[in-house]
């Protein structure tokens, strides 16, 4: 579900109102209602978002800015579901957008994710734009295509490590130098993500294992679950060692990933 025009959906309190003046050929003018742009706008949203179906996220919602996702394990439960979060919304005085939302789908596509009962899986169009991406030619373009693999990166073993020869390049005291390293790194990061990866959902029930790991480079570590007689991933999760980790021995190495990976997956844990 989204919110129409949701920011101007916020009152701005009048002694605020002169922070948001602009000027324009006809006189200075001051927005009454939360405008886009300010640099406030995105949290004040989200708290008020926050507030309105507190009690009701994560356990029959979530909700990112003006985005409202309800889930449900039935389709009864979920008209249950949808009244609830639906009376919360209209209780606080906020309205819908109804071209914009879509009820009762067994898939959707979620800030870049495809979500459905099987589990997460990255938005396909964006897994088309890192295979298409150019060999970058500079510092910016690997800081680029590193942006969009990495939004993806719980999706892929071990990524720091295999990221790491386009890391270094993007450091201010590096200099560019493409080669047999850097570009076996690009081809196989756009490999790993062309597979089209799955994670499965969290399941409070199911026995779960916190595999982890450490080399020379970074630490490594994966979250499974047994359901229904397979081990399923959950997610990935990976980071370079700084200058004083890559100087511990292999047993404080592998000491620290542990330590690193537990406090990571904690809500899952604890």
């Amino acid at each position: 579900m989204d919110l129409r025009s949701g920011y101007w959906q916020i009152e701005v309190d009048p002694r605020d109102r002169e922070k948001t003046a602009f000027v324009t050929p006809d006189g200075l003018y001051e927005f009454k209602v939360l405008p886009f742009g300010l640099c406030s706008a995105p949290a004040t949203f989200q708290r008020l978002m926050d507030t309105v179906l507190s009690g009701l996220k994560w356990k029959t919602c979530l909700v990112y800015l003006d985005d409202v996702i309800v889930f449900s394990p039935t389709f009864e439960e979920h008209l249950k579901r949808l009244e609830v979060v639906l009376r919360a919304i209209r209780s606080a005085g906020l309205t819908l957008k109804p071209e914009k939302c879509h009820f009762c789908f067994e898939e959707l596509l979620f800030l870049g994710h495809v979500v459905s009962c099987t589990g997460v899986r990255p938005d396909p169009e964006k897994l088309a734009a890192v295979a298409q991406f150019p060999v970058p030619s500079d510092k910016k373009a690997v800081r680029r295509f590193l942006g969009l693999c990495a939004y993806y990166r719980r999706f892929i073993a071990d990524f720091a490590r295999i990221a790491s020869p386009l890391t270094r390049l993007t450091r201010d005291d590096a200099t560019f130098e493409w080669n047999h390293e850097q570009q076996a790194a690009f081809n196989d990061l756009r490999q790993r993500l062309q597979i089209s990866p799955v994670l499965a959902h969290f399941d409070e029930q199911a026995p779960t294992m916190l595999h982890t790991d450490a080399s020379n480079v970074g630490l490594g570590a994966v979250l499974v679950q047994w359901q229904e007689d397979t081990e399923r991933v959950i997610a990935y999760a990976s980071r370079m060692l700084t200058r004083a980790e890559a100087n511990y021995s292999t047993t404080e190495k592998e000491c620290l990933a542990m330590v690193w990976a537990v406090m990571k997956f904690c809500p899952y844990l604890y």
